[in-house]
Formats: C-alpha cells, structure tokens, sequence
C-alpha cells in the first residue's frame, strides 16, 4: 500500500485543510507570515479572476494527516497573449519528503496535459497580482506581506523532480531616511520646474471613483510592457484591487506627481509593513488580529514599496527622481527608517535604480519552469 495518496480539494472541509496546512508545517518557523484565512478563501473561491481562469486544488495524505498542498492553474489571458501552452502551479507547500513533492507536482502535470499544456511553471498566482516566485535567498528574514515565504528545501525538492529557472526577482532593503544623492535631488528640481511637476493628494484620490479607475489604467499601461510576464487586469480586476487597497493608502506612505494639468505623471505606493501584525494574528481577524493589524499601520517605522513607475509617455525622462524625492520627504518627516522594495524582475534595468543607494539585497526569489 502506497505510503501517501493525494485527492483534490472539493469540500469546505478539505478547503479549510488546503488553507490551514502551511500554519501547522511552519509552526516554529520565526520569518513565516500566515495569510488571513479569509482572504485566501476568497482567492481560491470569489475572486473575478476565476472567472476566465480555471483551477484546481490537492492535497498529499500519509493516512489522516495532511502533508502536502498545491493548485494548478491555467491562464488564457496569459497563454494568448505570449503564444504559449502553460499551466501554473501555486500554493504548493510539502514536507521535506521528495515523494510528496513528486506526487504533488506529478498531479498538476498531469492535468496540466489532460487541458493541452505542454509546459508548467510556477509558484504563480493567477494573475500578476498575487504572490509569487519560490524564495531562494533571504530565508533569516520576514517577507512583506504580499510576498511567499518557504524553507530551503523546496527549492531543492522541484529541481529533483526537472524544473529549471525561468527568472528572479530580487528585493532590497534600504534606509528610508538616508540622504539622496545630489544627483537624483538635482534631476528632480530640473524636471518639476520645467514641466510644472508637483504632488497630489492620495486622500482625494480615494474620494474619487474616476480618478481610482484611471490610476489603474495607468497602472495597466505603465507595466504591459516592461514587467515579465504580466497580464492586464479586467475591469472586475481593478474594482476588486482599487477596493481592497485604495481604504490603506495614506499621504503618509505614498506620492503621486501631477503635471501642470493635474493629470497623473508617476507614482510611488508604499504601505507600512503589517507582517509581525499578522504572525500575531495568526491568520484570523478575530478575536484580536483585527487589532494588531490596526496598531501595524500606524507605525511607520518600516514600508514595503508596493508599485512605483511612471505613465508611459513619462517613462525613460528620469521622473523616477521626482517621486523619490518626494517619498523621502515623507519618510523623514514621518520616522519612517526602512524600506522594502517590491520584487522585481533580476534583468529590467528598473531594479538598478536602487544601486543609487546604500541598499542590501533582501531576497530573492525564482520562477520555475518545465516542459511537460
């Protein structure tokens, strides 16, 4: 008889085993961050995105005990608009045991090729908004939030069973109050004063449905090109995102430059790190977690940068300059002393821009990928 078996996800039982496996295998892991429990329900479950994607979910047993999860997925949007046949495959977590890994991997493979793939790649989210990338470097330090978190071995695990680096994406940390070089505060003057460059207002912003729904399209345009990999979003999409992120932002935290005729220019959109908040909480908001995530985005000490850029007519003019200048003044003027930037892509000559500062690489994580 088999040691392990697997069965795929198909009751709120087994779903509520699919999301609880990670707390229990990281239990005594310091940097791991549990997910709210509610939010990966709706992932999983209600989000728009499941409208054109399809999925599905399994999990590993050695009798009664879970030992394994993973979710296979497959993007039309994504294949169509790169020419290719790929699944993706997230939410994977295992135990050190490379038969689960295999039995895992194997069953997402599987049907992968049963829907016409020929290749599978991964961990991925649906789209480019959720988390993603396995991480690879880093493993003494907490993620951000939106980031994964995983132990060593998976990355041996998946390169046993064939698959190979498809990309990295690296993350650095960095003193927020730490003084610009007189280059960047010297480009930032030129460029507000000949083109009349100055700050909005976030909290206007968030009052305004069309201005939220053009800062998304914007968002569409500035990284359809330059982001690996990226989908644009669905107008389902950008109401789901503008409603769970626009009620965070604060002037405190995050900068959008205007032109001379208010219309947006670039932006840069930090949120105060809530990561020890939710290992505190545990992945419930209640009875206390709702509390300790409240207490997190007061203190300012630390942010992760979530996006920053610039509208595609701004793009390659040094406006990055502007909206540096500008976060700095925030960071210094609110105490904030860290920075962590979002992961980005090893070869866009964008993650150079931090080489501008005293910075140490925070993490780094990969994208696997094999022929199936």
């Amino acid at each position: 008889m088999a040691r392990y078996t697997i069965t795929e996800v198909t009751t709120r039982r087994d779903l509520r085993k699919f999301i609880g496996f990670p707390d229990k295998l990281y239990r005594d892991c310091p940097q791991y961050v549990p997910a709210l429990h509610s939010d990966q329900v709706k992932s999983l479950t209600k989000v728009s995105t499941l409208r054109y994607c399809t999925r599905k979910m399994w999990l590993a047993w050695e009798g009664r005990t879970v030992v394994g999860r993973i979710c296979g997925m497959i993007n039309p949007r994504y294949n169509e608009r790169y020419g290719k046949k790929r699944a993706r495959f997230g939410w994977f977590d295992t135990i050190n045991d490379l038969e689960v890994a295999r039995l895992l991997l194997d069953t997402a493979e599987q049907w992968a090729r049963e829907n016409g793939m020929d290749e599978i790649h991964g961990p991925l989210y649906y789209n480019t908004l959720g988390k993603q990338g396995m991480l690879v470097e880093g493993f003494d330090n907490i993620p951000p939030f939106n980031c994964l978190y995983n132990f060593p071995y998976y990355n041996d695990l998946v390169t046993a069973l064939g698959y190979e680096k498809e990309c990295d994406w690296l993350q650095y940390k960095m003193r927020a109050d730490q003084p610009l070089p007189e280059k960047v505060t010297r480009i930032a003057d030129l460029l507000g004063k000949r083109y009349n460059l100055h700050e909005g207002s976030i909290e206007k912003l968030k009052k305004d449905k069309k201005l939220v729904r053009h800062f998304f399209d914007v968002y569409n345009e500035s990284f359809a090109e330059s982001v690996y990999n990226f989908i644009p979003f669905t107008d389902e999409e950008i109401d789901e995102e503008a409603a769970s992120v626009m009620p965070f932002l604060s002037d405190k935290t995050s900068v959008i430059i205007m032109d001379e005729n208010d219309e947006l220019v670039a932006f840069g959109i930090c949120f105060p790190t809530i990561s020890p908040a939710l290992q505190k909480a545990r992945g419930r908001l209640f009875p206390f977690g709702w509390w300790h995530l409240l207490r997190a985005i007061r203190n300012l000490d630390t942010v992760d940068m979530m996006i920053n850029g610039a509208v595609p007519q701004w793009q390659n003019k040094g406006v990055s300059a502007v909206y540096h200048c500008a976060m700095s003044r925030r960071c210094i003027q609110y105490g904030t002393h860290w920075a962590i930037a979002n992961p980005q892509i090893e070869n866009n000559s964008a993650v150079n821009v931090w080489s501008k500062y005293e910075n140490e690489l925070f993490m780094r994580r990969r994208c696997y990928i094999k022929k199936i």
